[in-house]
C-alpha cells in the first residue's frame, strides 16, 4: 500500500501534512515516545500535542529518538484556557517549548475560544509567529462568530482551525466557511472514538473497497479537503491510518457517508467552556 502522505499549503505558504499523529491521552510510560517513533517510521511527519495533554516532555523525547531531522517534522501544540485568562500566553508558549526541548514549533493553536480572552490571545500569537518561534498560528474549536471576530480585529487569518469532524458530525457549514476563507480544516477525533466503525454504511463500504472501516472514515474526510490527526499508540493501527492515499471513494459513496450526520460530539467540552457558544 502507498503510505506517502500528502501535504497542504497553508495560507501563509507553509506546508502541513494532511495526516498526522494525535497524542491525546497518551500518558503511559514511554507510550507517546514509542508511538512517535513508530509513526515516523510509517511516513508520518506531523505530531499534534497540547499543553493540557501533559505529555509534551514525552513528545520531545519521541522527536529526539526519531531517525529524521527536526526540520522534516511538523510539530503542533496549543495554549490552554487558564493561560489565556491569566494573560500568560507568552509564558505558556515558552514552557511548551521548554518541555518539547525545541527551538520552534510549526503550528501554535488557541485551544478554545475563551470569551473575552481569545482576541488578545491571538495578538500574542501574532507576535510569537513574527519572532520566528512558531511558523504558523491557528485556532481550535472555533465557530464562525469567533473566526469573524478575528477577521474584524486582525489582518491575519488563522492558518488552521482544528475541530472535531467525522461522519457522525460532518460540520459541512463550518468546513465550507473555513475553506472559503483560506483556513485549513484539521479534524481531531476523526474516528469519533471508534463509535461509527461498526455502522452499516461504513462496514459495507469497507467491504466494497477492500479497506478497514477506519480507512473509509479517514478517506471521507481527506477527500473533502480536511486534514486528519487520528490518535493511536497501536503500531498496526498507526500503519493502517496512513494507508488512505491510494484509493478514492465515489461521489455517491461520499453522499452516503454524508447521510450519517447526526451532529454527534464524541469529545468532551472542558467544564469552563460549557455554555460559552461552542457547539
Amino acid at each position: 500500500m502507498n503510505t506517502e502522505i500528502a501535504t497542504v499549503t497553508l495560507n501563509d505558504g507553509n506546508q502541513m501534512p494532511v495526516l498526522g499523529l494525535g497524542v491525546y491521552k497518551a500518558l503511559g510510560e514511554g507510550e507517546v515516545e514509542q508511538a512517535i517513533v513508530t509513526a515516523v517510521g510509517q511516513g508520518y511527519r506531523l505530531i499534534d500535542t497540547a499543553s493540557v495533554y501533559k505529555n509534551e516532555e514525552g513528545v520531545g523525547r519521541g522527536i529526539l529518538s526519531c531517525p529524521v531531522p527536526r526540520e522534516e517534522l511538523f510539530v503542533t501544540t496549543k495554549v490552554w484556557n487558564n493561560a489565556q485568562r491569566m494573560d500568560d500566553v507568552e509564558g505558556a508558549f515558552h514552557r511548551s517549548l521548554d518541555r518539547l526541548k525545541l527551538d520552534y514549533v510549526d503550528l501554535y493553536l488557541i485551544h478554545w475560544p475563551v470569551p473575552g480572552c481569545y482576541p488578545q490571545t491571538w495578538k500574542v500569537l501574532e507576535k510569537i509567529r513574527d519572532s520566528g518561534r512558531c511558523r504558523s498560528i491557528g485556532v481550535s474549536n472555533f465557530e464562525e462568530p469567533h473566526l469573524q471576530m478575528l477577521f474584524e480585529m486582525s489582518g491575519i487569518v488563522p492558518a488552521v482551525n482544528q475541530i472535531e469532524c467525522h461522519p457522525l458530525w460532518n460540520r459541512k457549514k463550518l468546513v465550507s466557511y473555513c475553506q472559503q476563507h483560506g483556513i485549513a480544516v484539521q479534524a481531531y477525533a476523526p474516528l469519533a472514538r471508534g463509535l461509527y466503525l461498526n455502522r452499516e454504511i461504513i462496514v459495507r463500504l469497507a467491504e466494497k473497497y477492500g479497506r478497514t472501516p477506519a480507512q473509509i472514515g479517514l478517506r471521507y474526510l481527506v477527500q473533502r479537503g480536511i486534514c486528519v490527526i487520528p490518535k493511536s499508540t497501536n503500531p498496526s493501527r498507526i500503519a493502517e491510518n496512513a494507508a488512505i492515499f491510494d484509493f478514492q471513494l465515489s461521489d455517491l459513496d461520499m453522499e452516503l457517508i454524508d447521510s450519517m450526520d447526526e451532529q454527534f460530539r464524541s469529545a468532551s467540552i472542558p467544564d469552563d467552556m460549557i455554555g460559552q457558544g461552542v457547539h
